[in-house]
């Protein structure tokens, strides 16, 4: 069975392809490749975000609170319409990230997210997950927002699940045919030859791990995907002309987009 909970830390790097190349080649020492990984060189992760009309989850996420929360639905490629799917819970509580997800049918989810009335509980389905899903829709009145996908490499500790390391590339977006069966196209995040690493430890990462980023020099940042696709939809929906924009200069000066204005 699929793990469901997840209490994590998790740290992100923005790696250049011959960085990656190098460091994830050193990685086999230590690592070993995500089931998904064993057959497939890359693996696609598509995403649905739901969020208000306001944008308000990732408004708030942005402004970097203590606690923060988002909304999804994952499948690993492009599902059929009967396929099983994630529909998951993500928080950040003072840097520990908490997911918390439950299987669903394609359809079951979109309903569930739609109506707000949980679907007939299966064997497949977590119970607890499904109630915490629903508190939540009852105090958000949210929609899909965004479609998101990327192809993965992953892979896990020899010596411990607790350590997971992810590589991303190829990050693609649209605000269009919001459905995960519609397919995984959309216009890309990043630039090309441009990989997200992301570190994920229940505790300390170790120290040959340490010592490895060091030698490289790459250290971490504050970067998610949909925030960044949010800041880019932001920054081409706006022009930045006259006094009467200024309310507006002053909140993406707050979320880093534009330099302090004068």
């Amino acid at each position: 069975m699929a793990i469901e909970v997840f209490n994590r830390y998790e740290n992100k790097f923005l790696l250049d392809t011959e960085t990656y190349e190098k460091i994830q080649d050193k990685l086999n020492d230590y690592m070993e490749l995500d089931e998904y990984n064993k057959n497939h060189q890359l693996y696609t992760i598509s995403n649905i975000y739901f969020d208000t009309k306001d944008n308000h989850l990732i408004r708030t996420s942005l402004s970097k609170p203590k606690y923060k929360e988002k909304l999804r639905l994952r499948a690993y490629g492009v599902p059929q319409k009967d396929a099983k799917v994630y529909l998951e819970i993500k928080k950040k509580v003072c840097g520990l990230v908490n997911k918390r997800r439950t299987t669903l049918e394609l359809s079951e989810a979109y309903d569930f997210v739609s109506t707000g009335i949980k679907p007939e509980w299966k064997e497949y389905m977590n119970k607890q997950v499904l109630n915490e899903i629903e508190y939540m829709l009852k105090i958000y009145d949210i929609e899909p927002k965004l479609y998101l996908a990327y192809d993965r490499k992953a892979l896990f500790s020899k010596e411990s699940r607790d350590l997971r390391i992810t590589f991303d590339t190829n990050i693609r977006t649209r605000r269009h045919d919001l459905r995960l069966e519609a397919g995984d196209h959309g216009e890309k995040l990043l630039d090309n030859e441009r990989w997200l690493m992301e570190v994920k430890a229940e505790k300390s990462i170790p120290v040959w791990l340490s010592k490895l980023l060091s030698e490289y020099r790459v250290f971490s940042t504050g970067f998610s995907k949909y925030g960044k696709e949010y800041e880019k939809t932001l920054l081409n929906n706006k022009k930045f002309k006259g006094e009467e924009n200024i309310c507006w200069k002053q909140y993406l000066t707050q979320l880093r987009l534009v330099p302090q204005y004068r």
